[in-house]
C-alpha cells in the first residue's frame, strides 16, 4: 500500500509544483482509513482512567520497591510481576465499576451503605499515607532531576515540583488535564527500553516468572509486603472510582441521577480494556524494572539499594549512559504522574466524606476545599523533605497506614460492587466475587506482617 502510495506521489505534479498540500492530504486520508490504524485509534481511545491509574502505580515509591526486589533477590522475587497483575486488575475493575454503576466515587458509596465512623477513620488514613508518599516522590524526582545536573539545589526543585503540579490540578481543565495524565503515562516504557539495551538471559527470566520462589527471611517478607502495598494500593482504588465519575461528568452528566441511567453493556466492555491494559502495562514496568536491576545491581554484588535514585546511579557504569539516562528520566515522568493522583484521591475520599463540592471539571472558587485539601496535601509534602526524614523510613510509615487502610476499604468494595440492590446486572459475577475475598486475605496478611515488622 505504501509502495503505491509513493508511487502516486511522484507521478503527481502536484507534489513536485504547488499542490504538496494536496498530496499531504491524500497519504493521511489513506493512512487514517487503514484498518489497523483505524484499530489503534479506537484503542487509545478507550484508555483513560485505568491507563492513568495503573501508571500512577509505578510511582518512584514503587520504582524503590522493584528495585529492592532486584537488587537483593535477582530474579527470584520476579513472579511477583505476574501474580500481581490480575489481582491488580479485578480490583481496579471493581473499583470502576462502581463509579461508572453508582455515579459518585467511592468514598460517597462507603456513606451512602456503611458506618460513618468506618469512613473517616479510613479517609483520614488515606490522607496521611498518601502525604507521606507524595513527601517521598517529591524527594526523588528532585534527587532524580541532581542525578543528571548535581548544580541544581535540592529545595529549589521540590518546590518547583510542587508548584508546577499545584498549577496543573487547580488551573487546568479535566479534558485537558486527563490528556496530559494520559500522555505522560508513556514514560513509564522507558524502564521497558532500559532493559532492551541489556544482554539478558530470557531463559533464566522466564522460569522466574512462572515459579514462584520465597526464602521466608523477615527482609524478604517485608519487600513482598511492601510491592504489594505499593501494587493493591488504596489511594488507587479511590481515583479509579471518582474518575469514572469524572468521564461521565466530561461527556455532560452533571448529577448523579443523570450517572445512574442504566450502564450500557459496551460501556463497562470499554472501561475493562482501559484498566486491565492499564494493569498490564503497570506490571510489565514492574517487571523490567526488576529485570534491569537483577542483570546489571544484583549480578555485580551491588544489593544495597534503598531508593529509585540510588538504582539509577548505580546502573550508570553497568549499564552505561543510555540506561541511566531512561531510569532517571522515568522517575521524574512517573512522579509527575503520580504526585496529582496521590493528592487528588485523598481530596476526593474527604471531600465526598464531608459532603463538600468536588471535582476537577471545577473551579478553584467553585470548590474551595476540594482543592484546600489538595494544596494542604501538597505543602505538607514539600515540608517533609524539610525535616531531613530517612525516604525509606516515609516510605515505611505510608506502608504501615496503607497495610491499615487496604483490608477494611476492600472488603466494602467487594461488598458494594457484588450487591446487586446497588449494582444491578453489573454487579460482581461470584468468581470475582471469589477472587475479591482472596485478594483481601492477602492484603491482611500482608498489612499485619507489615505493621509487626515496623514495631519490631
Amino acid at each position: 500500500m505504501f509502495k503505491k502510495i509513493l508511487e502516486k506521489i511522484s507521478k503527481t505534479p502536484a507534489a513536485v509544483l504547488d499542490g504538496g498540500i494536496e498530496a499531504s492530504r491524500d497519504i493521511k486520508n489513506q493512512l487514517v482509513n487503514n484498518k489497523p490504524f483505524k484499530l489503534a485509534e479506537e484503542y487509545w481511545k478507550k484508555l483513560g482512567p485505568g491507563l492513568t491509574t495503573g501508571a500512577a502505580d509505578d510511582d518512584p515509591s514503587g520504582i524503590a520497591a522493584y528495585s529492592q526486589a532486584g537488587a537483593r533477590y535477582g530474579l527470584q522475587l520476579l513472579w511477583l510481576a505476574l501474580f500481581t497483575f490480575p489481582l491488580m486488575a479485578v480490583v481496579q475493575e471493581m473499583c470502576a465499576r462502581i463509579g461508572l454503576v453508582t455515579g459518585e466515587g467511592l468514598a460517597g458509596n462507603i456513606k451512602r451503605h456503611y458506618a460513618v465512623w468506618v469512613l473517616y477513620l479510613s479517609t483520614f488514613l488515606l490522607f496521611v499515607a498518601n502525604t507521606f508518599n507524595l513527601g517521598a516522590n517529591l524527594g526523588a524526582m528532585a534527587k532524580a532531576v541532581q542525578l543528571l545536573d548535581p548544580r541544581i539545589n535540592f529545595i529549589f526543585l521540590i518546590i518547583v515540583f510542587t508548584l508546577a503540579s499545584l498549577f496543573l490540578q487547580i488551573f487546568t481543565t479535566y479534558a485537558r488535564y486527563a490528556k496530559y495524565l494520559k500522555y505522560l503515562a508513556l514514560v513509564l516504557f522507558f524502564y521497558v527500553f532500559s532493559a532492551l539495551v541489556l544482554d539478558l538471559n530470557w531463559r533464566d527470566i522466564f522460569i522466574n516468572t512462572i515459579y514462584p520462589s520465597i526464602a521466608f527471611s523477615k527482609d524478604q517478607l517485608f519487600l513482598i509486603c511492601a510491592i504489594l502495598g505499593t501494587t493493591i494500593s488504596p489511594y488507587l482504588f479511590f481515583w479509579q472510582t471518582s474518575q469514572e465519575v469524572e468521564e461521565e461528568i466530561l461527556r455532560g452528566k452533571m448529577t448523579i441521577e443523570e450517572r445512574r441511567v442504566v450502564t450500557s453493556r459496551k460501556e463497562i466492555r470499554d472501561m475493562r480494556t482501559d484498566v486491565w491494559s492499564g494493569m498490564f502495562i503497570s506490571n510489565l514496568v514492574m517487571f523490567f524494572i526488576i529485570v534491569v536491576c537483577a542483570a546489571t545491581l544484583f549480578a555485580n554484588g551491588i544489593t544495597n539499594i534503598n531508593t529509585a535514585e540510588e538504582a539509577a546511579l548505580a546502573l550508570r557504569p553497568l549499564a552505561g549512559e543510555f540506561a541511566f539516562l531512561l531510569f532517571a528520566i522515568g522517575i521524574i515522568g512517573t512522579g509527575m504522574l503520580s504526585i496529582p493522583i496521590l493528592a487528588g484521591s485523598a481530596s476526593y475520599a474527604l471531600s465526598e466524606s464531608f459532603g463538600w463540592d468536588r471535582g476537577l471539571y471545577l473551579k478553584l472558587r467553585q470548590a474551595h476545599a476540594f482543592y484546600g485539601v489538595i494544596i494542604a496535601s501538597m505543602l505538607i509534602g514539600l515540608a517533609i523533605n524539610f525535616l531531613n526524614l530517612d525516604p525509606i523510613k516515609m516510605l515505611i510509615y505510608s506502608a504501615v497506614a496503607n497495610g491499615l487502610i487496604a483490608p477494611p476499604v476492600l472488603f466494602l468494595i467487594v461488598r458494594i460492587s457484588g450487591d446487586k440492590k446497588i449494582m444491578g446486572e453489573h454487579a460482581n459475577k461470584p468468581f470475582t466475587s471469589a477472587v475479591g475475598w482472596m485478594i483481601i486475605g492477602l492484603m491482611t496478611v500482608s498489612g499485619i506482617a507489615a505493621i509487626v515488622s515496623f514495631f519490631l
